[in-house]
């Protein structure tokens, strides 16, 4: 997938996934690494970044698996946040379908594609 296309929408998916429940980076990674490819890196760099403009607090809880882990709890400036992010994204995602729908079923020939 297209590097630019997943910068664009690492962002949503992460606040979405904190939205009902807290969760701990690595986990965060592993859920998003299911639908697509990513860098475990870029939604930790992405954690940090949206923790210090105070969409996400956290707090550490001992693991019976490991080292300690740092959950992320979703703020309500983050949460007014995900609800921008989530209308833009409806507004930018219907309008990008409507051109492919549009260029895809009428090409030069005039004759729609059977898409």
């Amino acid at each position: 997938m297209n590097v630019q296309f997943k910068k664009g929408v690492l962002t949503l998916c992460v606040l979405v996934l904190t939205a009902h429940k807290d969760r701990y980076g690595y986990e965060l990674v592993n859920e998003i690494s299911d639908k697509f490819v990513i860098s475990g890196g870029a939604v930790y760099s992405l954690l940090q970044r949206l923790t210090k403009v105070e969409y996400f607090s956290t707090y550490i809880i001992e693991s019976q698996e490991g080292p300690a882990r740092k959950y992320y709890h979703l703020t309500d400036k983050g949460k007014a946040f995900m609800e921008e992010q989530l209308e833009e994204w409806k507004s930018f995602s219907e309008g990008v379908y409507r051109i492919i729908k549009e260029g895809l079923e009428n090409d030069e020939t005039g004759i729609p594609n059977e898409t």
